[in-house]
């Protein structure tokens, strides 16, 4: 008979490597054994005795060799529309504002009326060596086309934008799970003690579905994502009152943590009470290293000039390009950027134009950034929104020309961290309705990610509500078309 395995919440031993007991050393029947190690008390005791070394932060091997190590996820919100930015359909514009009516088809979840095809307002353009496809509205991404890789393929499951920004951010449409940039330090801990391991960059107005965008879901709070406020003081209380010195904090410190550490030893199952113990450590350090990494007045002229800041319709985003360079230089693992709205239903060349001048410059320089100090080649940028857009609409006031919700193709490139640069991969159909080559589910994406990180999927598994957690749900495959 084959002995009962058991494996552990610590990054690294997944379960296909675990210690086996032999049966002679079970009291119990291996029914009731399993059942009680993997739902019980001794579940809880043996994840307390691991959880020490997995929430202290400090960096671990990977499971595989990792290309990258780091990660800049800038999410543009609201669903940019592939059609009018990277995935050009001349197909559109012989059928401009023909009825739709392919029969059998439901292009959107908001198909009701009378619809049109709509084309796309911006001309395209073969930039680069490689010839990439790219709207001309990008006046300074196509200098950097031959460093990208375009990704037509990638399909989700939501056209709901609070279901979709959970799918796209933790890999579970309806919240509650780590977050990508949580489950990479779970995997990969931070490199900067002083700093928290993920770090997110929102806009004013949080996204739809909020903070749990980021959230470490059912992995210890180490993990949450911090973010840092776009106005005012980035973090609130960064810094200590006035008259109580770095020595004071100190001895305060030292104080809390001998009365809960006390507190503690009869609570050895209360993992919030130690990550709340660890979040004071990490604040006071931060207190000292955070300050000067925010302050960008140290950056040259050129460089600012470069991102675009002090430009009033590129410096929101520009501030967030650069202070992602900054932060992942400094020893943050995954960082992670938001820009919208890009729910464009109207007016899709008035909207859609200002949101890609606001982030056509400072992304460009991002990446000119980390290239020129020898950072992007371990650093992987990564592109995308929640879903894509349809090449029909339905007609809202005269000439208002916009796009619908579509979960079937999406705007998404890759740049930096062992990616296939130059590379244009998968397709859309003829009017850019549903990827139809080198189609992937947005699982695989993620899968894809981990891999150029060095942590494999099938390994970075978390014991939580009776069975084993991964970023994908029930696994996917690296898309091997877009490693380099």
């Amino acid at each position: 008979m084959n002995s009962p395995t058991w494996t552990s919440n610590q990054p690294g031993l997944g379960r296909e490597s675990v210690p086996k007991l032999p049966m002679n050393q079970l009291f119990l029947p291996r029914r009731d054994f399993l059942y009680g190690l993997g739902s019980s008390v001794g579940s809880l005791a043996l994840t307390s005795l691991l959880q020490a070394e997995e929430a202290d932060g400090k960096p671990r091997k990977g499971h595989l060799p990792a290309k990258a190590k780091r990660c800049i996820f800038l999410m543009m919100e609201g669903g940019p529309s592939h059609i009018d930015t990277f995935d050009p359909k001349p197909e559109l514009a012989k059928r401009h504002l023909q009825v739709f009516n392919r029969q059998g088809e439901r292009e959107s979840a908001m198909s009701s009326g009378r619809r049109y095809f709509v084309q796309s307002p911006f001309e395209f353009v073969q930039a680069g060596q490689s010839g990439a496809d790219i709207s001309t509205e990008w006046n300074h991404l196509r200098e950097m086309v031959d460093d990208m890789c375009f990704f037509r393929g990638a399909q989700v499951e939501s056209v709901n934008h609070p279901t979709a920004c959970y799918h796209v951010n933790t890999g579970n449409r309806f919240g509650g799970d780590p977050a990508l940039g949580s489950w990479v330090n779970y995997g990969l801990g931070s490199p900067n003690q002083n700093l928290p391991g993920f770090v997110v960059l929102p806009r004013n107005s949080y996204p739809q579905g909020g903070a749990s965008n980021w959230s470490n879901g059912f992995l210890p709070a180490d993990f949450q994502g911090t973010p840092l406020r776009p106005e005012g003081s980035p973090i609130l209380d960064l810094s200590p009152p006035e008259g109580v010195t770095r020595k004071r904090q100190r001895a305060n410190l030292d104080l809390l943590a001998r009365l809960n550490s006390k507190h503690q030893e009869s609570r050895a199952d209360t993992g919030e009470l130690e990550a709340r113990m660890a979040s004071y450590e990490l604040a006071y350090r931060m207190q000292a290293e955070v300050p000067g990494i925010l302050d960008l007045k140290g950056e040259t002229e050129e460089t600012r000039e470069l991102y675009g800041i002090g430009n009033p319709h590129t410096d929101a985003f520009a501030r967030k390009c650069l202070l992602a360079r900054r932060l992942v230089e400094s020893g943050v693992r995954f960082v992670q950027a938001y820009a919208g709205n890009w729910d464009s239903h109207d007016y899709i060349e008035r909207a859609h134009g200002s949101l890609i001048r606001s982030v056509d410059r400072p992304i460009a320089a991002l990446l000119k950034d980390l290239k020129r100090r020898d950072l992007l080649k371990d650093t992987l940028v990564f592109f995308c929104g929640e879903f894509g857009r349809t090449p029909d609409n339905g007609m809202r006031g005269g000439k208002s020309y916009g796009r619908d919700h579509n979960a079937k193709a999406m705007a998404m490139w890759f740049a930096g961290g062992g990616t296939r640069a130059g590379a244009t991969v998968g397709a859309t159909d003829e009017l850019g309705g549903e990827a139809v080559e080198c189609v992937h589910h947005i699982r695989d994406v993620h899968v894809t990610l981990l891999h150029l990180l060095g942590l494999d999927d099938n390994r970075l598994t978390y014991f939580h509500a009776g069975r084993f957690k991964q970023l994908s749900q029930f696994g996917g495959q690296v898309i091997e078309e877009l490693l380099g």
